[in-house]
């Protein structure tokens, strides 16, 4: 089974704009499955991961270019970033669009090589793992955020409603697809595997078990202000270290950082970013949480609703090639919003709960910050763990994962 993604429309078009496409995102998104679901047959495709193509690669760049026949699709480019200088001399000698397809995992040394060597030449896309309308099937007719937001009544017909199975089992494709694979197992290769390839790679890192430590440390604060000193006296090291190691979870897609938003609201404001686990299955394992069942009765259950709608957002706006424009608010009189959506300078406050029982308590921010700058304001949502939709002392109230499958 092969998920029907968000972004292969805008790759589609891109591929007819640009000569090279950089699909970049995390390890096991699904990047080689979707590239060489659309252009196996006009694209011949190399591995560079694999150990004889990256020799071949890293020992005679313009031998191993002039040996193969674009239009190509090169997966792992980080493996092999020699190569990018070569191909922008390929891509300056015959730019017609679509010939160079290129992949890669590693944010740190692939952005930079790109930026360095293909800057202006080749469109660089971000695949996620799968959103909630991807894996209800949705992920071509799914809303862009703006259309989302906008509808005034949205028809909910999604059949996904366990919210605690949806949290546990994660974005990533291959423990959706392969219903006999264990997902705790999975999980603990795929974490074994970022350490050992992505993480030693990136910065040399060599206590990986003390930055495992790291890395569950921020799982457990998802949906939290970062407190940076806090984790780094947690697991012994300095904030300094603690700052260098945030920065790789950020360039490898495990977190995800939420500005604060200050427009009008001056000196009230915390400043510091709220830190979200990208994927909830990961989250979930590393905070030891192995069932659904587990994760719904967890004191974290909060958090990692609240996690789940928060980077669903952040993949829709990627997949939609939007600029991600979410923040939250918090201030020290207790204004709290979980997520403030910016769009076309208007924003929308949007609430989340894991409460299946719905109060007007849980609109008071709602409804506080709606007086405090209604010019700003294109509405208020409400996103809980309710079984349907309806309408609260004028606030609109949708169950997160039908309304997040549009």
């Amino acid at each position: 089974m092969i998920y029907p993604r968000t972004i292969t429309l805008q790759l589609r078009k891109t591929a007819k704009s640009f000569a090279a496409i950089v699909l970049t995102g995390p390890r096991q998104s699904g990047k080689t499955t979707l590239l060489t679901s659309e252009f196996s047959s006009t694209h011949e495709y190399f591995n560079l991961e694999n150990p004889d193509v990256r020799q071949r690669a890293m020992s005679d760049p313009i031998g191993f270019l002039d040996n193969i026949k674009a239009p190509v699709i090169l997966d792992e480019i980080q493996y092999a970033p020699i190569l990018l200088p070569y191909i922008k001399e390929k891509i300056d000698k015959h730019r017609s669009p679509g010939r160079w397809l290129i992949t890669g995992s590693q944010n740190f040394a692939l952005m930079r090589g790109v930026t360095e060597s293909l800057a202006g030449r080749a469109a660089i896309l971000t695949l996620l793992p799968l959103s909630i309308a991807e894996r209800s099937g949705k992920g071509t007719t799914s809303l862009n955020t703006h259309e989302l937001l906008s509808q005034k009544t949205p028809v909910l017909t999604n059949k996904i409603s366990d919210i605690a199975k949806l949290i546990h089992s994660g974005g990533y494709p291959e423990p959706l697809v392969n219903k006999s694979l264990s997902y705790q197992i999975w999980a603990s290769s795929y974490i074994k595997t970022y350490l050992e390839r992505d993480v030693r790679d990136l910065k040399n890192i060599g206590d990986l078990l003390q930055f495992q430590l790291f890395l569950r440390s921020c799982a457990i604060r998802t949906g939290q202000i970062l407190d940076l000193s806090d984790i780094a006296r947690d697991i012994g090291v300095s904030f300094t270290t603690a700052k260098t190691w945030l920065s790789i979870l950020v360039a490898s897609y495990q977190v995800v950082l939420l500005s604060p938003y200050f427009n009008n609201l001056g000196k009230r404001l915390i400043k510091r970013p709220k830190i979200y686990f990208l994927d909830t299955g990961l989250a979930a394992n590393l905070m030891g949480l192995h069932t659904a069942e587990a994760v719904s009765q967890s004191p974290q259950f909060g958090a990692l609703v609240e996690t789940l709608v928060v980077t669903d957002f952040y993949k829709r706006a990627y997949n939609h090639l939007e600029d991600p424009s979410l923040y939250y608010l918090r201030t020290r009189d207790d204004l709290e919003i979980d997520l403030v959506i910016e769009d076309n300078q208007k924003i929308y406050l949007l609430e989340i709960k894991s409460s299946s029982t719905i109060t007007p308590n849980h609109i008071t921010s709602l409804l506080r910050l709606g007086r405090e700058i209604p010019e700003k304001l294109a509405g208020s949502l409400l996103i809980t763990n309710s079984s349907k939709s309806f309408i609260i002392s004028g606030i609109n109230q949708y169950p997160a994962p039908p309304f997040l499958a549009l």
